[in-house]
């Protein structure tokens, strides 16, 4: 492996950090074809948004230098941070009311190159 090449961050995906990691641990440390492949046929909900961030580290790598080979870049590092929790409250019996509270959550995803 070589060094970092480039970068891209999508910060308040609706849906909880625990859910996206599901998916990012799938990825991390894979090629960018296989890891877009893997992200096609999954079926959770963060991975659609998962697979327009990477697409945009590999634009964002492309726009960087534009003689990169996107097939020889990798997933380097993948990570999902929690975001804010939006506290809402629902109604309950009896005159009572719960909370809920929508999370969100911030993905990080740098690509690298690989030395041949």
């Amino acid at each position: 492996m070589a060094d970092f090449v480039s970068s891209a961050t999508l910060k308040h995906l609706r849906g909880s950090a625990q859910k996206a990691r599901l998916v990012i641990d799938t990825i991390r440390g894979k090629k960018v074809v296989e890891a877009q492949w893997a992200l096609a046929q999954s079926k959770k909900y963060a991975s659609e948004h998962i697979r327009k961030l990477l697409d945009s580290a590999v634009a964002n790598a492309i726009d960087k230098d534009p003689a990169v080979n996107p097939d020889a870049l990798i997933v380097k590092t993948a990570f999902v941070d929690e975001g804010f929790r939006m506290k809402r409250v629902r109604p309950a019996p009896m005159g009572r009311a719960y909370r809920v509270q929508k999370r969100t959550c911030h993905i990080t995803i740098q690509l690298g190159s690989v030395e041949e």
